[in-house]
């Protein structure tokens, strides 16, 4: 008797432990929650905004998640997909077809992710600095690049990408389920997702291993940036504008979702599905607050408080474990 009680103890801590765990637990007590104060909570148009409203951040996340994963940082993802957005609807206004445009904005996003790289990286300059560097220029060139006016009158069939369904199923979320199944892959099944792991953990025995950091730290920068264009693909699609003040804000929500989600800020520790999970908590938090009339004010001093609970949950299961 006494035996199994110890292993049914073990399993609960065991589970608890996993990346993501508590947020999951958090998610269901919360759409309990807000489906009792609001009768519109679980309506069709509502579960529809949420999800519309959660793929643009839980891609972003992707990237950032992996960047976390490495130890660093990345808070340019809101301009640069602000910029990547901008650059697609300037290209289709001036006549160019909507997948070359696409194939523009995705250049641009790569583009900035590799400079965050290499000066990360081979340049050896901190994270912080040359990112939050590249927040400002992004958004510079995207005001410069617009005037500061939204770029309106895109071609109505780039619109399926932010609007359009198949199956009955948003277009939105299917592309954000395809990204996250192939993150997943990436982190769990490949020598990439390891070698993102060990740098994270241990950057110097990694590197002493003959594992090449600067390399693998370089690239989830790249991918960072790629994630943040296709963000911008769907929220330009959506609003069929490419928007240049857009993004405001998106960087500290796709870390509130990296870390709500059990990924460690120091690195080496973490889960891409805890990150969907962490993205769909703010969705829902959000729309909920939104539905009770709180104010936008009061919304992000309680997402600031809900972050710091979440990055001091997780520094205290990093020391238990």
């Amino acid at each position: 008797m006494n035996e199994k009680l110890r292993k049914s103890k073990f399993n609960s801590k065991t589970l608890m432990n996993y990346p993501g765990a508590f947020t999951f637990l958090a998610f269901i007590a919360l759409c309990l929650f807000m489906s009792v104060v609001s009768k519109n909570f679980f309506t069709v148009s509502n579960i529809n905004n949420i999800a519309r409203q959660v793929s643009v951040n839980a891609i972003i996340s992707i990237g950032m998640t992996m960047v976390i994963l490495t130890g660093g940082i990345d808070l340019s993802v809101g301009p640069v997909m602000a910029l990547s957005g901008t650059f697609m609807a300037g290209a289709m206004l001036q006549g160019v077809a909507p997948f070359p445009a696409v194939l523009l904005g995705l250049m641009t996003g790569l583009l900035f992710g590799l400079m965050n790289g290499f000066l990360i990286a081979y340049a050896k300059q901190p994270p912080f600095i040359v990112t939050l560097a590249m927040m400002e220029i992004a958004r510079g060139i995207a005001l410069l690049y617009t005037g500061g006016y939204p770029l309106s009158g895109l071609p109505d069939s780039f619109g399926i990408v932010g609007k359009g369904s198949i199956v009955g199923i948003q277009t939105p979320v299917l592309i954000m389920i395809s990204m996250y199944i192939i993150a997943y892959f990436v982190l769990n099944k490949f020598v990439f997702g390891r070698y993102v792991y060990a740098i994270g953990g241990n950057e110097e025995a990694t590197r002493l291993s003959g594992i090449k950091v600067k390399k693998y730290k370089l690239l989830v920068y790249v991918i960072s940036g790629f994630t943040a264009a296709c963000a911008s693909i769907i929220l330009t699609s959506r609003l069929m504008s490419g928007q240049p003040t857009s993004g405001e804000g998106f960087e500290l929500d796709a870390i509130a979702a990296t870390v709500l989600g059990g990924t460690d800020m120091t690195g080496g520790r973490g889960h891409i599905l805890g990150t969907l999970i962490g993205a769909l908590l703010l969705g829902v938090l959000n729309n909920g607050l939104n539905l009770i009339g709180v104010s936008p004010y009061t919304q992000r001093v309680i997402k600031g408080l809900i972050i710091i609970a979440a990055i001091y949950i997780s520094s205290k299961k990093g020391k238990e474990n």
